[in-house]
């Protein structure tokens, strides 16, 4: 099996009734844009033990189509990309309209760095709410207050965005996250797809547009769960400094990514090539922030 962590995987794929062991050589959950081989790190026994509960569901009814979602969901939070981008293609069979699967599909073809992939998932699922009512997203991985602060359309959307974002096709990217932005008003939803903006706008050499992504930004802003992105725009227009940034895992490498970019399109190379080697020589491969550092580095800064 692909992931370290997937404990009772031979039971869901092969209806084995032993628990499979942890292998001691396991292949690569996903290759880095420069060719190396990416490694999940073992999960917490909290995250394996709710893992468990999902598989169970699923054993007992793998048609369900909250069943098929979910199992992807915590196969993915375990490590196994490609497993879960198989549950969902599975799914696809069964409910071949249900935008959720080419939403949660193609998240995960985003994390094994299969870009094409995950727009043609994107952009299927953008079609299939064409029309239709927004709806909250439950949070798999809750934030601290346990209110969920996305929606379905809003990531398909955003995930549209990044994954352009990462093939550095800009005007694609910035249909993205504009409609993502437009799919709700609350902070952290604007937040989010503003920052991504800003730097859309300032790689495009569009500064005025770029300030204008800023007019609704303030330090007070309720914020839930997106506090990285906050801290940016606010460091973006100059209400923070560099050093006053902060965070932890997938939010501290989002800040790094942040600061890494603003270097590289205020002129800043070498300080930007700092920066970016400070987030690549981290182990969160699997966050946004290190994909698009990956991606930017073999763009802009290997001769």
């Amino acid at each position: 099996m692909r992931c370290v962590a997937l404990l009772f995987a031979c039971i869901v794929l092969s209806g084995c009734t032993q628990e499979a062991s942890i292998p001691l050589d396991p292949e690569p959950a996903a290759i880095s844009l420069s060719g190396d081989s990416l490694f999940s790190p073992k999960p917490s026994q909290d995250l394996v033990e709710r893992y468990d509960v999902r598989r169970e569901a699923y054993v007992v009814d793998p048609t369900n189509i909250e069943n098929i979602i979910w199992f992807g969901r915590f196969m993915a939070y375990v490590g196994d990309y490609e497993e879960a981008i198989s549950i969902y293609t599975q799914g696809m069979d069964l409910y071949p309209e249900d935008a959720r699967l080419y939403r949660h599909r193609g998240h995960r073809y985003i994390s094994v760095r299969k870009f094409n992939e995950a727009i043609a998932d994107l952009e299927k699922a953008a079609e299939l709410i064409e029309g239709t009512n927004n709806e909250i997203e439950p949070d798999g991985m809750p934030n601290a207050q346990g209110i969920p602060v996305s929606s379905l359309h809003g990531n398909i959307w955003y995930h549209l965005g990044l994954a352009y974002y990462l093939k550095h096709d800009l005007e694609g990217a910035l249909r993205g996250f504009n409609n993502g932005r437009a799919t709700s008003e609350n902070a952290d939803n604007l937040v989010s797809t503003s920052h991504w903006l800003y730097m859309i706008h300032r790689r495009m050499g569009n500064t005025e547009a770029a300030n204008r992504v800023l007019d609704p930004i303030s330090s007070d802003m309720p914020i839930i769960e997106n506090v990285a992105y906050h801290q940016l725009l606010l460091f973006y227009n100059g209400e923070l400094s560099e050093e006053d940034l902060t965070g932890e895992g997938s939010a501290g490498d989002a800040i790094t990514y942040g600061v890494a970019n603003w270097h590289l399109y205020n002129g800043h190379q070498e300080r930007a090539k700092e920066v970016y080697d400070e987030l690549l020589n981290g182990s969160s491969w699997a966050s946004f922030g290190y994909i698009a550092a990956e991606s930017d580095v073999i763009e802009y800064l290997e001769p």
